[in-house]
């Protein structure tokens, strides 16, 4: 059978999603529990794989299991086994055609910057931090170029291995609450370190460092030198994925907890 499980980690202390020898990753330690509760090795395969100091609070995998468990005890029996920082939410019966991956529909991620002239202490690892006042409508009109199916060149990792640099944005807004600016983006998918890009030219606007029509060049120029810094991971968290209905994967209040 194929079972589907929502999976919500501080990805602060991992070399991110994927397993890697010597490494701590999220990954890892997700298989290692399964694996105890399933009495045979398993393999996980996950909606999107978040870098190193990236969090999730709707993270999306699927595994493949002969062993008939309840749903209770793939996600108490995993959480058993789990460090603290991972837990495995809700567990889903799905059908041998689900694939958490290649049958997202889309992806959402919240990039979440303390805006205060004092760092943070108790969240350091969990925003990203900038001291200069965000201008944040500024910044939500600008982001609206990025909008639609583009040539994210400029917003790529020069390390980054996909095939193409077309990406389709669903969704960019950016919002204030309280002493939070929240980047809030819907895409089909992401180029890596995209997102983190995107944050740091929208913050070169908003602080006024540049002006509106700089996110437009940038994406115009489909040349990375051309954009801002590459933007703390820590204030990064994946926190919805959407499948067809007929899946039955629910979606659920957006995190991070401390927006809620």
């Amino acid at each position: 059978m194929r079972i589907a499980l929502k999976v919500e980690y501080d990805g602060s202390q991992y070399h991110g999603w994927q397993a890697q020898q010597t490494l701590r990753t999220v990954q890892f330690h997700l298989e290692a529990a399964l694996s105890k509760v399933a009495n045979h090795p398993v393999e996980v395969v996950c909606a999107g794989r978040t870098d190193t100091g990236v969090h999730a609070t709707h993270q999306i995998v699927h595994f493949d299991t002969e062993n008939m468990r309840s749903l209770r005890a793939w996600v108490h029996g995993s959480n058993t086994h789990l460090p603290k920082d991972v837990v495995v939410k809700n567990a889903y019966n799905v059908s041998e055609h689900f694939h958490a991956r290649y049958g997202a529909q889309s992806r959402r991620y919240r990039y979440v910057i303390f805006n205060s002239s004092i760092r943070p202490a108790l969240l350091r690892s969990h925003v990203a931090w900038q001291y200069r006042h965000l201008e944040h409508t500024v910044m939500h009109q600008a982001a609206q170029n990025l909008v639609g199916e583009h040539d994210f060149t400029s917003f790529r990792s020069v390390e980054c291995q996909s095939k193409s640099p077309m990406r389709e944005i669903k969704s960019l807004k950016v919002f204030r609450q309280n002493q939070y600016v929240v980047i809030d983006v819907v895409a089909n998918a992401f180029l890596h370190h995209m997102i983190r890009n995107i944050a740091g030219v929208l913050m070169a606007v908003g602080s006024g460092r540049q002006g509106p029509e700089y996110v437009k060049q940038v994406l115009q120029a489909k040349d990375r030198r051309m954009g801002a810094e590459t933007a703390s991971p820590y204030g990064l968290y994946l926190v919805g994925v959407t499948y067809p209905d007929t899946f039955g994967i629910p979606q659920e209040t957006l995190g991070p907890w401390f927006l809620i």
